[in-house]
């Protein structure tokens, strides 16, 4: 009897030992990594879950330098793609408050190994020196709200268009002198680092009236330059025969003048407010990608990224649009400096892959990403159909 009690409690034992070997491989963290990789095999859906932009895991990528022309900030970035390089040209603010024009490279459009410790563009002659007091004249986001800086080159956006690279950007000479502008060089000098051969810049705006933040397409469109300078009220694009004659034998571009507060608010949106465009159009076999920046009313303090799908012949024709933002400040790097800014300049297209480089809180240089085919697909699919020759006029 003694023999068979024994042989029982090691069959228990035993038993307890065997049961909790299999549970332990069960809840195990490799089992478990298993099982998930099964349920998405069975489930992975055909496209990405929704219509939107993967922040990179390696942001911020760019951040404000130990130069003092690049000390306070670094932000709002536009790109190109030449020769296998991804070319970004950002905005800098330095301590004496001035924006200027930033360059840097990378083999893979996400990690940036070549960085120029001097800006490749700043105004020379600037007419706010002599009107804005010795005393103002540095960083200050509290006075400045728009990046921080008083006066210089903000925000460029650059095309390639036949062979010869455009930049546009906000000429920023105090509240009562904001024009666009733009500079200009052949493609092989820009390849080769010959910043010194800018011929610009170039007004683009009438004299005594306010406007920010035009785009040039990356082509020309009926044979021209097309200029889009306002998405709200309308989608408005001017076509001129060159962009170094405008405001001379070309005749400046005539834009919408408002203030956009006066709109009145989209309701039943997210974009309740519509601010400008991002970066210059993305042609695809579907239409224009057209990014642009918003705010909803119900986070008034955030700004965030929407998309349009243009008609490729007449792009004040939009096809598509967004239901939800694309893009939405709720990252730290987004917030630690001006609260709640993603701010988009740049968009390139790398084997397939779709990238758009933003300024995070008017301070850092961030990518985010999406399978082009898919983005657009999800597009067609999710947004809202609108088909209008001014799909954007406030109601």
């Amino acid at each position: 009897m003694d023999f068979i009690f024994f042989a029982n409690i090691i069959a228990l034992l035993f038993s307890f030992f065997v049961g909790g070997a299999l549970i332990g491989a069960i809840f195990s963290k490799p089992f478990r990594g298993k099982i998930v990789k099964v349920l998405r095999l069975h489930h992975r859906p055909r496209h990405p879950k929704r219509l939107q932009l993967t922040k990179s895991m390696h942001n911020p990528i760019l951040r404000p330098g130990t130069h003092p022309w690049t000390a306070e900030a670094v932000l709002n970035p536009t790109a190109i793609v030449l020769d296998g390089r991804t070319h970004l040209i950002y905005r800098a603010v330095g301590m004496d408050g001035v924006s200027r024009l930033g360059y840097a490279s990378s083999a893979d459009g996400i990690v940036f190994d070549k960085n120029y410790p001097y800006p490749i563009f700043t105004a020379r002659s600037p007419r706010f020196s002599g009107k804005t007091p010795s005393y103002l004249r540095h960083y200050s986001p509290t006075l400045y709200p728009s990046g921080g800086s008083w006066g210089g080159t903000e925000d460029p956006r650059v095309s390639l268009v036949d062979g010869r690279v455009y930049v546009t950007f906000n000429m920023f000479d105090g509240w009562d002198f904001i024009r666009v502008a733009a500079i200009s060089m052949s493609e092989a000098d820009f390849a080769a680092g010959h910043f010194w051969k800018w011929k610009g810049p170039t007004i683009l705006s009438k004299p005594g009236q306010r406007h920010k933040n035009w785009v040039i397409f990356p082509e020309k469109i009926h044979g021209k330059f097309a200029i889009l300078h306002s998405i709200a009220p309308k989608v408005d694009i001017a076509y001129r025969d060159s962009i170094e004659d405008i405001g001379t034998t070309e005749p400046f571009i005539e834009s919408w003048t408002g203030a956009r507060v006066d709109l009145p608010v989209r309701e039943n949106v997210w974009d309740s407010y519509i601010r400008s465009a991002g970066p210059p159009p993305v042609k695809t076999d579907r239409g224009w990608l057209l990014f642009y920046h918003a705010i909803d009313k119900r986070e008034p303090n955030k700004y965030k990224l929407g998309v349009l799908l243009l008609d490729l012949d007449d792009p004040t024709k939009v096809l598509r649009r967004a239901t939800m933002p694309v893009l939405s400040p709720d990252a730290p790097y987004e917030n630690e400096g001006k609260p709640g800014i993603v701010y988009a300049g740049g968009a390139v297209i790398r084997n397939g892959k779709l990238f758009i480089y933003y300024g995070g809180a008017d301070k850092v240089v961030c990518v985010a990403t999406a399978p082009l085919h898919h983005f657009v697909e999800e597009l067609l699919h999710e947004g809202h159909p609108t088909l209008e020759s001014m799909p954007l006029e406030i109601v």
